[in-house]
C-alpha cells in the first residue's frame, strides 16, 4: 500500500518537493549534518529513497549508494538518474545482504512504518559496528504547522497515531482505497528505545523550524539562516517540521 500511495508522486516529486525553495533548504540543512558521517569510498544504504536526491548528493562526494524504496515508480525514477535502487519496502530489509557503513534515510519514509524495532534489528545485522545512522523523521509537533491552521482542528493533525493520508484525489474509488496510507509520528525518545540496543543515540536536530513545511508556501531564505543557528537548540529542535536522529551501530 505504500508503495501505491508513492506511485501516484513519483512523476511530480521533485516539482512538489525536491525543486522547491522549502524542499531545498530542508534537505540541504539534512545534508550539513550527514556529510560528515560519511568518507569518499564508503557504502550507504538508503531507505525510502524516492528519486535518488539524497543519493545523488552522496554519490557527488565519492560515496556508493544503494537504494531501496516500496514505490516501482520512484526506483524507476531514481534509476533514470543514475541512482541503484531496488524496489523494496522497509519492512522486507530481511531479504537484503551485505554489509553497509551507514544508512540514512530522509524526510518521512519511517513515519509510514508502523513498527521501528524489526527495521532496527535488520540494520543492525546490515551496518558494520560504529557505523552511522541518520534518519530524518517528520515530527508530531510543528509550530509552523500549528500557527498556519489554528484554531481549525486540522492544526493538531500530526497528534493523531496512524493517521490515514490519501494521495488519491481525483482518481477512482478503487485507485483512491489503493493509494492511501498510515501516517506515524514517534517521538524521539520512542524511537531512541526502538534502536536501542543495537544503536545509540548521539545527538538530534530539528529540521525546517523557521522554514515551514511544505503546505506552506511562504519562504525566505532568511528563515534558513535562523534555521541553522537555532534549530539544534534543545527547546526549538522539538517544534520543528522534522527531526533528524544520528546514531551510532554499537
Amino acid at each position: 500500500m505504500t508503495g501505491a500511495a508513492f506511485d501516484v508522486l513519483a512523476a511530480r516529486y521533485e516539482a512538489l518537493w525536491s525543486a522547491t525553495a522549502i524542499g531545498r533548504s530542508q534537505r540541504e540543512q539534512v545534508w550539513r549534518w550527514i556529510d560528515p558521517l560519511f568518507r569518499k569510498g564508503r557504502r550507504v544504504l538508503d531507505l525510502g529513497c524516492g528519486i535518488g536526491d539524497d543519493a545523488l548528493h552522496l554519490m557527488g562526494r565519492g560515496i556508493a549508494v544503494s537504494g531501496i524504496d516500496a514505490s516501482a515508480e520512484m526506483v524507476r525514477e531514481a534509476k533514470a538518474r543514475g541512482v541503484e535502487a531496488r524496489r523494496l519496502a522497509i519492512e522486507e530489509l530481511h531479504v537484503m545482504e551485505g554489509r553497509f557503513d551507514g544508512a540514512i534515510s530522509n524526510f518521512g519514509a519511517l513515519n509510514c512504518v508502523k513498527r521501528m524495532e524489526p527495521v532496527a534489528e535488520q540494520l543492525a545485522r546490515l551496518i558494520v559496528p560504529g557505523g552511522a545512522l541518520a534518519i530524518c523523521v517528520i515530527g508530531r509537533t510543528c509550530a509552523w504547522e500549528i500557527a498556519h491552521y489554528f484554531p481549525r482542528k486540522k492544526a493538531f493533525r500530526r497528534w493523531n497515531v496512524g493517521q490515514t493520508v490519501d494521495f488519491g484525489s481525483g482518481q477512482a474509488d478503487d485507485k483512491k482505497r489503493s493509494s492511501a496510507l498510515h501516517v506515524y509520528y514517534p517521538t524521539v525518545r520512542q524511537l531512541a528505545s526502538a534502536f536501542a540496543p543495537h544503536f545509540r543515540l548521539i545527538r538530534w536536530t530539528g529540521i525546517g523550524l523557521f522554514v515551514p513545511p511544505s503546505c506552506i508556501s511562504k519562504f525566505s531564505h532568511r528563515l534558513a539562516a535562523l534555521d541553522r543557528k537555532v534549530a539544534h537548540l534543545r527547546l526549538a529542535r522539538a517544534m520543528a517540521d522534522h527531526r533528524l536522529l544520528i546514531f551510532r551501530r554499537v
